[in-house]
C-alpha cells in the first residue's frame, strides 16, 4: 500500500511539474522584410611566410612529406594573420587582415591548392568592424579562381557571395604571396 502512495505521489510529481520545463526554442514570428544589399570590396592580402615576422606560420604537418622542401608541402597546416591593403606595395595602407586556417590539400606540385577557412576583417573605413568568411578551395596555381563567400557579422550579417582572386607576385622558394581579391557580397 505504501509503494503506490508513494508511486501515484511520484507520477503526480512529475505531471503537474512537466509545463514548468523551458523548451529549447522560442515561437517564431514573420520576420519583417529586409533589402538585400550588395558590396564590392577591393584589396589586396599580404601572405608572408618568411622572414622574422611570418603573416602565415606552419602549425602541423603530415610525416609522409618530410622530404618535400616546398615552404607548403602536402598536407601541412598553416595559421594566418594576413594583412589586407589597398595595394599590393608593402608600405600600402593597412584597411584590414585576414585570420584564419588554411591546409595545403594538393599532392600534384604542378596543380597547387589549398583549401582554406579565413575571416576577413575591416578595421578601417564605412565597415570597420564588420568582417566575412571564406571556407572554400582555392587551386593557387591557376592565374584566377574562385572562393565561396560562406557567411559575416556587422555589416555582412548572413552574407554569402564571391571572391575573384588573382596572383599579384609569388616566390615558389619562400612561399610569400601577394593576392588581389575583388569580393561581391550579398547580405543585409
Amino acid at each position: 500500500m505504501q509503494n503506490r502512495v508513494i508511486f501515484c505521489l511520484a507520477v503526480i510529481l512529475c505531471v503537474a511539474t512537466a509545463p514548468t520545463q523551458g523548451e529549447y526554442y522560442s515561437e517564431s514570428v514573420a520576420a519583417v522584410p529586409m533589402q538585400q544589399k550588395v558590396t564590392k570590396l577591393h584589396f589586396f592580402l599580404h601572405d608572408i611566410l618568411s622572414g622574422q615576422n611570418p603573416s602565415a606560420v606552419m602549425v602541423a604537418h603530415a610525416n609522409l612529406t618530410d622530404g618535400d622542401k616546398s615552404p607548403t608541402p602536402f598536407g601541412s597546416v598553416f595559421a594566418v594573420d594576413d594583412a589586407l591593403r589597398v595595394g599590393p606595395e608593402s608600405n600600402s595602407e593597412i584597411i584590414g587582415n585576414a585570420q584564419g586556417l588554411y591546409v595545403s590539400s594538393s599532392q600534384d606540385a604542378n596543380n597547387f591548392a589549398i583549401v582554406m577557412y579565413i575571416d576577413f576583417a575591416l578595421t578601417s573605413g564605412e565597415f570597420k568592424g564588420s568582417s566575412f568568411s571564406v571556407f572554400s578551395r582555392n587551386p593557387v596555381s591557376e592565374p584566377s579562381r574562385e572562393l565561396a563567400v560562406v557567411g559575416g557579422r556587422g555589416k555582412f550579417r548572413m552574407a554569402r557571395g564571391f571572391a575573384e582572386l588573382k596572383t599579384a607576385y609569388f616566390n615558389g622558394t619562400t612561399g610569400d604571396a601577394i593576392i588581389e581579391y575583388n569580393v561581391s557580397l550579398f547580405h543585409y
